[in-house]
């Protein structure tokens, strides 16, 4: 439920927030404050780079590894969902033309009849 800032209780947040606020950022200007969260945040990006080696050395995969390999993976995926659209469509036009192929099978042997009647009849009279 959002605060209204018109109620006590919402000002009461709002004047709550500002003052954790100033307090931070008081905090952060006193020095040894300051030189705490800096070696703070150095010491942690050593952990996770040592971390890091640390996996490399037993030949696991680091959360990097796993994520290139799961983006890599979901690429190659959609790629296969592509080529399956695809063939699918193939396949579509494929079973229609088959549906079509039974009349057109019988139509070209009627072609091909009556231009045998054609050659014979020109055979005959090319004959006379």
């Amino acid at each position: 439920m959002p605060a209204d800032d018109n109620t006590l209780h919402g000002q009461v947040i709002h004047q709550s927030q500002d003052l954790i606020g100033r307090m931070a950022q008081d905090l952060i200007k006193v020095p040894v404050v300051s030189s705490a969260l800096t070696t703070l945040f150095d010491a942690r990006e050593r952990a996770a780079r040592a971390q890091e080696l640390a996996m490399s050395a037993l030949s696991l995969p680091s959360t990097a590894d796993v994520e290139r390999l799961t983006r890599r993976l979901r690429s190659v995926s959609q790629r296969l969902e592509g080529l399956e659209d695809g063939i699918d469509q193939i396949v579509g036009k494929l079973d229609k033309r088959a549906a079509i192929a039974p009349d057109l099978d019988a139509r070209l042997s009627k072609l091909e009849a009556t231009l045998d009647r054609i050659e014979s009849a020109l055979g005959a009279s090319g004959r006379a």
